[in-house]
């Protein structure tokens, strides 16, 4: 070997033995949440919704079976923020204040959020869309942990005509036609802009980043434009019972649900669609079209983020999380609501209970409930570089806890026991990276709690009520995960031992005391209980 080949041999080896001692470049992280979003409503959950950029990461990645959120949107952001449940970071109902620290309304001083934890790690830190923990009780984004964010205070609303729209970028409020703003704007594609925009300034930064980005699609009222919501009218014609029908199918094709199951019932307040009148039939789908609409532009948006990912080069080591806040929403009743031009920022439309129990399917009941209508949703995985499964289930029951203690793993960021000099509420949640490769997520249990709706989970056995003072249900989740045989009379020390747990946790994580319900607290929209 010449000595010149010698010296180009040795710099090849140097070369590579430095780059396998270098660490690899962090992951960059985007958390997706959307709102009022049931489990079935992707195609790649049942859905005949077209949901293709959403289908494509979930061929790319992992898609869990068993991934749970608190059912309700203000507690479900919490929840996801901090790691911890609702109430121990001070949102157990919404923001009103209800007196007790677990109701405070609005993330409290005991709690870390995922940008305060991944900034020290060195990331560049952003929120794109709803925010909906407190901002008016001064817990803002860019208060707590992000670097940049445009955000909605509390959402509700798709168009700048829309008499709820209020927006604040970096700190700042700002007006609707304000320059920097795309010209006649529609939220979802506008929080994808700005999600964009950050990440090129962190690219610019040279830092990892963080991207929190909650589409406020498809809550009411669901507005979209007119020529979207057209491609779905006369989809829904066959109504909701055959609708549904045809997701279970899919759903035990996909096999994302056990034949086993039996499948639930229509709720009894819902008619049959042979008993609804033609003039009715018409604006239940011109409703549901609408619906789709608003779902089917979201997964457009998804597609655009995933395209500017890939174009910036970042896509590959980027770790996509998705989800939705909690079930199909049955507010408005079995009517729904149809006020107004559903293309205009002006209208006020709801699904309502009929085509809510569709959204939902296998399962029973609706947001609010800790049945498994209210607390279940889609979970997609998506890192090229950090998951080696493509298209694969994942049945290992998680929450929204785990996602701040995931983000930590992968991005080699430390939960701190204190910041800002208070003492931190330890961390309620697992990583997910290990179910990502399919081993199991060692915990005890999960637990829910909502307006008096309750719940816990040990292993396949779940304890449910609805309302304070309902009676306990036991379920066994392997065999009857539609909720529909109770074992609690046929296995009683059961259902007392788990009752008790709970009362334990419920102690625990400030669910009690509960709030003065004559005092401070805000009325939810729909308080009214959903009858199945």
């Amino acid at each position: 070997m010449s000595f010149r080949l010698f010296l180009l041999f040795a710099a090849a080896c140097a070369a590579s033995m430095a780059a396998a001692a270098a660490p690899a470049a962090k992951p960059n992280i985007v958390v997706i949440l959307v709102d009022d979003m049931g489990f079935s409503d992707l195609g790649c959950y049942g859905s005949e919704i077209p949901t293709p950029n959403l289908d494509a990461l979930a061929k790319g990645g992992v898609k869990f079976t068993q991934f749970y959120n608190t059912g309700r949107c203000c507690p479900t952001r919490a929840s996801l923020l901090t790691g911890l449940y609702p109430h121990q970071a001070g949102v157990g109902h919404m923001t009103g204040n209800g007196g007790v620290p677990g109701y405070q309304g609005y993330l409290n001083d005991q709690c870390v959020t995922i940008a305060e934890v991944l900034k020290p790690a060195g990331y560049f830190t952003a929120l794109s869309g709803k925010w909906h923990v407190g901002q008016e009780h001064g817990a803002t984004p860019w208060g707590r942990g992000f670097d940049r964010s445009l955000n909605a205070p509390s959402g509700g609303f798709y168009y700048p005509d829309s008499p709820r729209a209020k927006l604040f970028l970096n700190g700042a409020e700002i007006a609707d036609d304000d320059p920097r703003l795309p010209k006649g704007w529609y939220t979802t594609d506008l929080w994808t802009t700005f999600g964009l925009k950050f990440i090129d300034e962190a690219l610019a930064e040279k830092k990892p980043f963080y991207l929190h980005l909650c589409y406020n699609a498809p809550h009411f009222p669901l507005q979209a434009p007119a020529e979207e919501i057209a491609k779905f009218r006369g989809t829904y014609k066959a109504g909701w019972g055959a609708t549904r029908d045809a997701r279970y199918a899919r759903q035990l094709e996909l096999g994302l649900i056990d034949k086993a199951w039996a499948k639930s019932p229509r709720p009894a307040d819902v008619q049959m669609w042979k008993d609804v009148p033609a003039e009715e039939q018409e604006r239940f789908d011109h409703l549901m079209a609408t619906y789709a609409a608003v779902v089917h532009h979201m997964d457009q948006a998804v597609g655009e983020l995933v395209a500017g990912l890939k174009q910036r080069g970042v896509l590959d080591n980027t770790l996509i999380l998705f989800m939705s806040d909690n079930g199909g929403n049955a507010e408005a009743g079995p009517k729904g609501k149809t006020v107004g031009d559903p293309s205009k920022g002006s209208s006020d439309w709801f699904c309502g209970m009929s085509w809510a129990f569709v959204e939902n399917t296998p399962f029973r009941l609706f947001k609010h409930f800790n049945h498994e209508g209210g607390i279940a949703t889609p979970m997609i995985a998506h890192w090229p570089a950090g998951i080696a499964a493509k298209g694969e289930w994942r049945t290992q029951p998680a929450h929204l806890i785990d996602i701040l203690a995931t983000c930590a793993d992968v991005g080699g960021a430390t939960y701190p026991k204190e910041f800002k000099g208070k003492p931190v509420t330890p961390m309620e949640g697992k990583s997910l990276v290990g179910a990502f490769a399919n081993r199991p997520v060692e915990r005890d249990a999960l637990y829910w709690e909502h307006e008096g709706n309750a719940a816990v989970r040990v292993g396949d056995l779940k304890l449910v009520r609805r309302g304070r003072n309902g009676a306990w249900e036991l379920y066994d989740m392997k065999a009857d995960r539609t909720e529909l045989h109770d074992l609690a009379a046929a296995q009683p020390e059961k259902a007392k031992g788990l009752a008790a747990q709970w009362e334990a946790w419920a102690v625990r994580a400030q669910v009690k005391p509960y709030p003065d319900e004559g005092k401070g607290k805000k009325k939810a929209n729909g308080r009214k209980k959903a009858k199945e």
